[in-house]
């Protein structure tokens, strides 16, 4: 899309043509006829001028900034991609016509696979039921650590912060996913493939591109501008979000607390974190750009990310629900995790065997070095749960302050059960409003509705349960609710 070997003067153009050949990046998708070296140097452009940009008001405006931009990213991207599946639809004829010439292309069976929410086939269960199970335990994330805290915490209440992360939720998973389920399939209509030739990682990043490519061939001007903005407003995002919660992490955490308060004994200014918050954007960026460039495709990197993050998972969790953690049990994930992914990545050829490997081996190093080394001093875990009145497995410390024994444990079971209530909300209301949209071959608009109402309705349908059950105990009251 940005062509600067055509809008850029030639001497300009030439001299940033010789030193993309000169350090031997290439970063080409292959897609656009261009020569690899001058599609690497458009890309190599782009990419330094969207970051420049990015990096200025990040680092200048701070949260602030980054969260009012976000918004408008955010609106833009929302605003055309749903542009874009109208388009896309209706040049694969309609979302009737589009199934139709789904099962044309590819067969009645095969359809139905591509159109289903969960596997289709025996073998495909158990890798499925792996990967839903685990990744969303076994991550870098998965205590709402990282970007997500951040912008939770900058909330001026509880209260809020529940809401930003209800609404957050819906948008990401619900609203965004609604839009690009159409998009996919009226691709797979528009650029058929032969599933005979459907493995290897360079057919994965052709079909990745589709994404891209269908923008250029089927947007008309204006529109294919706005989804470009659209597009632009995603990485911006991503760019911006990802570099302020890495400068507080260098500034607070790194430079603060390690390096002046427990090394040098002194207290920094706050023009010294400033200072500090800015320089490590840079060094962010040079590390982000590093390892794009030795990525062959997305799924690649999402797949590298998971792995390296699984071994990191149950501590990040396990340390604000079990008072026994300690900092052995962060190093141990750390350990584990070096020691085991290399070794995992290379022996193992199957994603989902992967992941469960990874995510057993560094659970049950984090357990063995929790059990065998001391606990953490009683007046740190009294400041900590003071200060953040963690659920779970908080017994003693709650005795030791005076606390009832079992309040850890009721906010645990009450957290637990606004989280599994709002996961299931969401995945039905998905998978509903997604059948509707997307009916497959051999299935019923009925089991859609069916889902939909279950996915509006799991919260009081759930509460009904745990009265009826509550109340079991009494033979008399038992026989009368059922």
């Amino acid at each position: 899309f940005l062509l600067w070997n055509e809008w850029l003067p030639t001497g300009i153009y030439d001299t940033c043509l010789q030193w993309t050949k000169g350090i031997g990046i290439t970063l080409s998708s292959g897609v656009t006829g261009l020569d690899t070296w001058v599609a690497t140097t458009n890309n190599i452009l782009s990419i330094i001028i969207i970051i420049s940009f990015v990096a200025l008001y990040s680092t200048t405006g701070g949260l602030r900034s980054v969260i009012a931009t976000d918004v408008v990213q955010f609106s833009i991207a929302m605003i055309a991609t749903l542009i874009y599946a109208v388009i896309a639809v209706s040049k694969a004829g309609g979302l009737n016509g589009m199934i139709d010439q789904l099962t044309v292309l590819y067969g009645n069976v095969r359809a139905n696979e591509m159109l289903s929410f969960a596997p289709t086939g025996g073998e495909a269960l158990m890798p499925f039921l792996t990967i839903i199970g685990l990744q969303w335990f076994f991550q870098m994330n998965s205590d709402g650590t990282g970007y997500l805290a951040q912008r939770t915490m900058a909330c001026q209440s509880d209260r809020g912060a529940r809401q930003a992360g209800f609404i957050f939720t819906v948008a990401q998973v619900l609203v965004r996913s609604l839009f690009w389920l159409p998009i996919g399939v009226a691709l797979l209509v528009i650029y058929p493939f032969d599933p005979a030739t459907a493995s290897g990682e360079t057919f994965v990043a052709s079909r990745e591109i589709l994404f891209a490519t269908g923008i250029k061939d089927l947007l008309p001007p204006g529109i294919r501008g706005l989804m470009m903005t659209g597009l632009l407003a995603a990485l911006a995002s991503t760019i911006d979000t990802h570099l302020t919660w890495g400068a507080s992490y260098w500034s607070n955490d790194i430079y603060k607390r390690i390096v002046n308060e427990a090394w040098l004994k002194r207290k920094p200014s706050s023009k010294e974190l400033i200072i500090v918050a800015r320089l490590s954007n840079l060094l962010i960026l040079a590390v982000a750009l590093t390892i794009m460039v030795n990525l062959g495709s997305i799924q690649k990197a999402w797949y590298i990310s998971l792995l390296f993050g699984a071994g990191m998972g149950s501590v990040l969790v396990l340390r604000w629900l079990w008072e026994r953690i300690n900092l052995y049990s962060e190093v141990a994930a750390i350990v584990a995790s070096l020691i085991f992914a290399p070794i995992i990545l290379f022996t193992v050829d199957q994603e989902w065997l992967r992941l469960l490997f990874m995510s057993v081996s560094s659970t049950a190093a984090v357990v063995i070095v929790t059990l065998i080394t001391p606990e953490t001093e009683h007046s740190i875990l009294d400041r900590f749960f003071k200060k953040v009145n963690p659920p779970g497995l908080w017994r003693k410390t709650a005795i030791r302050l005076g606390i009832n024994a079992q309040h850890p444990g009721k906010t645990f079971r009450e957290g637990a059960y606004l989280v599994l209530t709002t996961a299931i909300t969401i995945y039905l209301l998905l998978v509903g409003i997604g059948k509707l949209l997307l009916s497959d071959p051999l299935g019923s608009p009925l089991t859609a509705w069916i889902l939909i109402i279950l996915g509006l309705k799991i919260r009081q349908l759930v509460e009904i349960l745990l009265h009826l059950i509550s109340h079991l105990d009494t033979p008399q009251i038992g026989r009368a609710h059922v």
